[in-house]
């Protein structure tokens, strides 16, 4: 018999709305998606250090920082790339229970695992921004050098350039960094979080 047959779900005392009512805030998770080098990174450090500042309990998964730990062990093929955004997602889960406000900045190419982590999370906690940079000024950036490599054939499987990129259907806010400064879109998500920080204590 399967060990995985004898597992059972464990409900603590302390709850999530409680450890919320600890922190001050309601816990979300802000899921950052975009092309490599589209300022994901970027905005996600901007907008903590601006919550942070407020007093607010924060954490930031990073895309590079979770696949030198937790996710060493995956590639970057379609399977483990789905592999990779689960894990993040049952972390950030976890996260969201303990009541922290959670930052994720994430290539995450694929609608289906976007969704998937809207699932896990519950769609009451996932709030997803596009970071829309157009490929040509991805790679004109190409901060970690990567589009060079991909162009030379050292890279495989690098979106945007050997593997697809599938924008957001329908994201709950959407920024455009060609038209607008590292500033004003900053500003432009912070106003957004504050209307969803806002509503939790009215």
């Amino acid at each position: 018999m399967s060990l995985n047959k004898n597992l059972k779900k464990h409900n603590y005392k302390t709850t999530k709305i409680q450890r919320e009512t600890l922190h001050g805030h309601k816990a979300y998770l802000i899921w950052f998606t975009g092309l490599s080098g589209s300022g994901k990174s970027t905005f996600a450090n901007l907008l903590e250090i601006e919550l942070h500042k407020r007093g607010l309990s924060t954490y930031i998964l990073d895309g590079d920082n979770i696949r030198l730990g937790i996710n060493k062990d995956l590639s970057f093929n379609h399977k483990d790339r789905a592999e990779n955004i689960r894990r993040i997602a049952e972390i950030s889960n976890l996260m969201i229970d303990a009541g922290v406000i959670t930052l994720a900045a994430f290539v995450s190419p694929y609608i289906k695992d976007r969704k998937k982590v809207k699932q896990i999370v519950g769609a009451e906690n996932f709030i997803e921004i596009f970071v829309n940079t157009p490929i040509e000024e991805c790679e004109r950036r190409d901060v970690k050098g990567l589009y060079k490599k991909a162009r030379a054939g050292k890279i495989k499987n690098m979106t945007g350039i050997s593997a697809p990129y599938e924008s957001p259907e329908n994201p709950d806010l959407e920024v455009f960094t060609e038209r607008q400064s590292i500033e004003e879109n900053l500003e432009v998500i912070i106003n957004f979080i504050n209307k969803k920080l806002n509503k939790t204590h009215e």
